[in-house]
């Protein structure tokens, strides 16, 4: 007998059993309806595009290292998508002559990352990726704010659970050059150092701060700066401040947000505001989701200035802040009703029957296999079936069903046509 083949998925990847796929798609239901009701329209594109696009703008943790990359047979090196701004932004940019602007797009793909699995990472995940393109309005970011403190309502979290830290590179670099006083030429690796200040001690951050060349007084100065808060905002030139989109959010919804100047993200393509939303419970202390203003992302593909400003939101993590906090919700039944013929003749009327009750809107299955009654009633109500409707030799010869609440295990005999009327009304009973 040949070696069979493993059952598990490739580590990093999940399956999905019906029952995992509700829960999930009853999230993502109520996420979609909240997104479209603010306008936006969904849009898709392809898992593979070409590696150049990544390397370009996406930084090199994800280029260098988590690049899933391939050479087809005409030699192109394609890349599995690790994430989807960079798509967006080409379909923006091929498309930009035929669209309206402020154009506001949203999707939920999967993407790939060669990552060390471990909880709120696997190698693939489904993102919803949620953008606005065409504007340098501070309102984009306003909208944002709002857009995602009504998604968190809609999953049924208070704000309290959640908290959404907002920063702008516009204001990091003027700080760290007009403050700190780091050159220039510096401050992307100054910034990726305190995109990890804190996940690192106090002595490593000094440390690496060394190698960078800072000095124990700028040191202490990024140390001073960082912790300060809002009031950093007062010690920064007036010309930084006018430049950045994020001091009107500041202003105009102050309770939604709270300014972090630790906030950096990774992303090479951030130009302007940054922003994250962490859990607030001790026991999922992670980043949920974040984005952020990318100015000149279209630039790789277009001469056409289209600014852009977006979000993404993940299956790994957000699960998990639900979870923590009792709101993942639970799997939706299978189906509303079943239809059991009685008799091995009368699978074409039971099939006839469930056509009556597919129009009155309820989930129906037909019994596949002749059973013993009993069984087959427990069976279908262990699907998550409300009710039964029987088709006997006797009852349909009068063009009859017998209609089967399986919860109080009422029954009703009716006219075979109303069999779709009264299942429905026993369902809503229950649901």
């Amino acid at each position: 007998m040949s070696e069979l083949l493993p059952t598990a998925p490739y580590r990093g990847t999940r399956d999905f059993l019906p029952a995992e796929m509700s829960v999930r798609e009853q999230v993502f239901g109520r996420l979609y309806r909240v997104i479209e009701s603010f306008g936006y329209q969904r849009y898709d594109g392809p898992i593979l595009e070409s590696a150049e696009i990544y390397e370009a703008k996406s930084g090199r943790e994800i280029a260098d290292q988590q690049l899933y990359t391939l050479t087809d047979r005409g030699g192109r090196r394609l890349a599995l998508r690790p994430e989807m701004t960079p798509s967006v932004a080409r379909m923006i940019a091929g498309h930009a002559n035929e669209l309206t602007f402020p154009a506001r797009w949203y999707c939920n793909v999967n993407c790939h990352r060669y990552e060390r699995p471990q909880r709120g990472r696997l190698r693939e995940h489904w993102q919803i990726n949620v953008d606005i393109f065409g504007t340098e309005s501070a309102q984009a970011e306003i909208e944002l704010v709002e857009l995602i403190h009504a998604m968190f309502a809609a999953l049924g979290a208070s704000p309290g659970m959640w908290r959404l830290r907002i920063n702008d590179r516009v204001l990091l670099e003027s700080m760290l050059v007009d403050l700190v006083k780091v050159p220039p030429a510096e401050v992307r690796a100054v910034s990726r150092l305190i995109d990890r200040w804190e996940k690192l001690p106090a002595e490593t951050l000094a440390a690496d701060a060394t190698e960078l060349g800072l000095s124990d007084k700028q040191f202490a100065r990024l140390s001073e700066a960082l912790g300060s808060g809002l009031g950093l905002l007062d010690r920064l030139p007036a010309e930084a401040l006018e430049r950045s989109t994020l001091v009107p959010v500041l202003r105009t919804v102050p309770d939604l947000v709270s300014y972090d100047p630790l906030i950096v993200r990774g992303l090479d393509y951030y130009t302007g505001t940054v922003f994250e939303i962490f859990d607030t419970d001790p026991a999922n202390p992670r980043a949920l989701f974040g984005g952020g203003r990318y100015s000149d992302l279209a630039g790789l593909f277009t001469n056409q200035q289209i600014p852009g400003i977006g979000f993404a939101v993940g299956d790994v993590t957000l699960p998990d802040f639900l979870a923590t906090h009792g709101l993942l919700p639970g799997p939706a039944a299978e189906t509303d009703a079943a239809v059991l013929p009685l008799a091995g003749d009368l699978f074409g009327p039971a099939r006839a029957v469930a056509t009556g009750l597919r129009a009155a809107g309820l989930r129906t299955t037909v019994a596949l296999e002749q059973r013993k009654l009993g069984k087959e009633l427990t069976r279908v109500a262990r699907g998550g079936a409300l009710v039964a409707v029987l088709v006997g030799p006797d009852d349909w010869a009068r063009g009859e069903v017998a209609v089967r609440d399986l919860t109080t295990r009422e029954q009703v005999t009716v006219p075979a046509g109303e069999a779709g009327e009264t299942a429905a009304r026993m369902v809503r009973t229950h649901r």
